[in-house]
């Protein structure tokens, strides 16, 4: 082989790992660079603000456009190439949708701007509460498409009940079916005369790329690319509009401010830093919900939306203090001693376990040891980061009221405090919504259950909102969730992040029983097999208990009465809810008492197998006042299994009924779907139990049992194009109509021929 063609071959490979070297101090330089720009803030500097919106409202395609006018990123992704710093995970790839809230900061006129941007999907709410817990303020993201959606009415009402500022961003008004003006109407509708403009555009639609200021009283305009705008006077065509909403503005400013009332009094006007400062004033008191324009995916409005949160929103030193367990004001104070919250956990390839946490109070660097207050470990934070989805960027230290992340820490989980020494908060302020949907799960490889229930507790501590439940009652594993695709990604991270197949199925419904008059039955054991025997005789009545009520002193049977005198009355609250009174009622010494307790127990063994259906048995009071006992033969398992069919017997001859788990729900949905949601629940043999209108949607509350609930979510999104949500909440036991109980008993009696 020629001399020539080897030293080709090994010049190009001196040239590849040229290449490679050079790539690699280019990154490596280019990471610290990054590093090194992200500078420590102090807490009067930083904003904390949760990006929130229905979905497809375009949070994630703003998230890309802040980041890039920030300089954080230097080209921004799009959802549909997959290749944004939000939805990262192969799994929000997969389908499209934000499962995971994503964390990222970005410096924008001497300030940090800390964001969570939440899912949209009301299957992964809980990604929004959580968001909206640990931030100041809430930027609603509106797709002005559609205008207020029930996404928009339900998230609204979570930042409500966290008394949290909020912020209307009207996007994609480059649509072509936005409607910006529709929009305000309903805002303004739904949530009254607090809805106060800042911004309007004069086009929307393809025309999309002028807007009118009314806090700064300029136009901006923007080339096709998006991007720095240019800042014009005020067109003399909108002059009269843009002053009108200018006074307004001033108006709504300085009612949240006496100081600044009466300047505006005197002078009819105010500067704009002194709006500013009403504004913020405003939002603090939820007295003003300010509205902004902008088309997130054509970089239109995105930089001043920064400049506008940078310089409106109230700062963390201006938010009422954050209480600890114990109800004591926590202030964000970097002199006092460290306390982190950590509420956001994920598990990434090739780096394990990322902490995202919130700094309650004192100064946390890089190094520190700190106690987890909840599992008793210490832990050491080795490395601080300030992230921007999957991009971290490490700094030294961090103050109260910042967001950041660590990495590897032993054994904390999301909603775990970590304390410097001689600490001891504890915070538990986020409020994860009740779940809404349950499948009964398995691996399809028995040998794989251990494995499996390992890995859904791993992803638990990245999603509370997945609650997993080994239950001795059905003898199934039960996973709940918030939505069909809610558990739907949960099957897809485990068979294709982990390699293991699962199946979902129908669960069982956790029945009751329980009997609705009074019965009496006797039973004797008696076993002889050579040398000592057993024996043992119980008489006893059972009857339907209620709170509070009396006992009577005789009961009568086919003619015959039974005089009652109640010598010992024990109330015992049955885990699985209601209660066993068990009265002993013996005269003349016929039981021993030393043998009474073996009765309860064979009762108790009973009640926790039904004689029905096998479900859990409740609210019985039973009075055992007869029996026998031999002087040899009666011992502690006689009377057992002679209290236990005897139970069984009284409870078989007492008009015994199955009880079903009863749920109140709570459908919010737009009024044209009302019908047809009305009629679906009737169906499932709801209750309606009233209507009402509530900001713009109409509110349907009814009573459903659990069994017609298996698949609601999936049908109630069919039935509104997914434009409703609902909630659900245990409200109690009731009676199952005789049809069904028939149907269940059938039921049981083939599963026990089959066994």
């Amino acid at each position: 082989m020629p001399v020539s063609f080897f030293f080709f071959y090994n010049f190009r490979r001196f040239l590849t790992t040229i290449f490679i070297v050079v790539l690699y101090f280019y990154q490596h330089k280019s990471t610290k660079k990054l590093t090194e720009i992200m500078k420590v803030y102090q807490t009067n500097e930083i904003r904390n603000i949760a990006i929130i919106g229905g979905s497809g409202a375009g949070k994630t395609t703003l998230t890309e456009a802040m980041l890039f006018e920030s300089g954080v990123i230097k080209r921004r992704g799009s959802v549909d190439s997959g290749n944004t710093v939000s939805d990262y995970f192969p799994v929000e790839k997969e389908y499209g949708y934000s499962v995971f809230s994503t964390v990222f900061s970005v410096e924008w006129m001497d300030k940090k701007l800390n964001f969570i941007d939440s899912p949209g999907s009301d299957d992964f709410a809980g990604g929004a509460v959580s968001a909206m817990s640990v931030t100041d303020t809430a930027l609603m993201v509106i797709n002005g498409q559609y205008g207020v959606e029930v996404g928009t009415v339900n998230l609204f009402r979570y930042a409500e009940s966290l008394a949290k500022p909020v912020i209307f961003l009207v996007n994609q008004l480059d649509k072509e079916n936005a409607d910006f003006d529709k929009t305000l109407i309903q805002l303004k509708e739904t949530y009254g005369g607090k809805v106060v403009q800042i911004q309007y555009p004069l086009q929307t639609g393809q025309n999309f790329h002028q807007m009118i200021d009314v806090l700064k009283m300029k136009m901006y305009q923007w080339k096709p690319e998006g991007g720095t705008p240019e800042i014009l006077d005020i067109p003399a065509s909108e002059l009269s509009k843009a002053e009108e909403l200018h006074n307004a503005l001033v108006e709504a400013a300085a009612e949240n401010d006496e100081a600044l009332m009466e300047k505006f009094f005197d002078q009819g006007s105010l500067s704009e830093e002194e709006m500013r400062k009403g504004i913020r004033k405003g939002l603090l008191s939820r007295g003003m919900f300010p509205v902004i324009c902008a088309s997130a995916a054509k970089d239109m409005g995105v930089r001043r939306l920064m400049e506008f949160l940078g310089n409106n929103v109230p700062c963390v030193s201006e938010m009422p203090p954050y209480k600890n367990t114990e109800d004591k004001d926590i202030m964000p104070d970097s002199a006092a001693p460290a306390s982190l919250f950590v509420f956001k956990t994920t598990v990434e390839p090739h780096i394990g376990r990322i902490s995202c946490f919130k700094v309650m109070s004192g100064t946390v660097k890089a190094g520190d040891d700190l106690l987890n207050e909840d599992r008793g470990s210490k832990e050491r934070i080795s490395q601080l980061f300030v992230v921007a989805g999957q991009n971290r960027f490490e700094i030294p230290e961090l103050h109260a009221g910042d967001i950041g992340s660590t990495v590897k820490l032993k054994d904390v989980n999301t909603g775990n405090t970590l304390n410097a020494k001689g600490v001891d908060n504890k915070f538990d302020f986020i409020k994860y919504p009740n779940s809404k949907y349950r499948r009964a799960i398995k691996a399809v490889n028995e040998a794989d259950s251990e494995k499996m229930m390992e890995i859904i507790g791993r992803m638990r501590a990245e999603d509370p909102t997945w609650v997993v439940e080994q239950s001795k009652e059905l003898k199934q594993i039960i996973v709940s969730g918030q939505g069909e695709f809610h558990l739907k990604t949960l099957k897809w991270r485990i068979e294709n992040n982990d390699k293991l197949m699962i199946e979902f199925y129908e669960p069982k419904i956790p029945y009751r029983e329980t009997i609705t008059k009074s019965a009496r039955a006797d039973y004797r054991h008696k076993k002889q097999s050579g040398g000592a025997g057993q024996f043992g005789e119980v008489h006893l009545i059972v009857e339907p208990y209620q709170e509070g009520m009396p006992m009577p002193e005789v009961y009568k049977f086919n003619g015959q009465e039974f005089k009652i005198q109640a010598r010992d009355v024990q109330e015992h609250p049955l885990e699985w809810g209601g209660k066993l009174v068990f009265v002993n009622s013996i005269v003349g010494g016929s039981i021993d008492a030393r043998f009474l307790p073996a009765i309860l127990k064979g009762i108790m063994g009973r009640m926790e197998q039904g004689p029905l259906t096998g479900s859990y048995a409740r609210d019985v009071r039973v009075i055992v006042y007869d029996g026998k006992m031999h002087p040899v033969d009666s011992n502690e398992i006689s009377f057992m299994l002679a209290g236990r069919n005897a139970f069984s017997q009284a409870f078989k001859n007492a008009g015994p009924k199955i009880l079903e788990p009863i749920y109140d729900v709570e459908v919010s949905l737009p009024s044209e779907y009302m019908g047809d949601v009305m009629g679906d629940l009737q169906g499932r043999r709801a209750m309606i139990m009233g209507m009402n209108s509530e900001k713009g949607y109409e509110k349907l509350m009814a009573k459903v049992p659990l069994k017609e609930m298996s698949n609601y979510s999936t049908s109630l999104s069919s039935i509104t194009g997914g434009r409703a949500s609902f909630t659900m909440k245990f409200a109690a036991y009731e009676l199952v109509p005789a049809d069904v109980q028939d149907k269940l008993l059938k039921e049981y009696e083939a599963q026990q021929e089959t066994e």
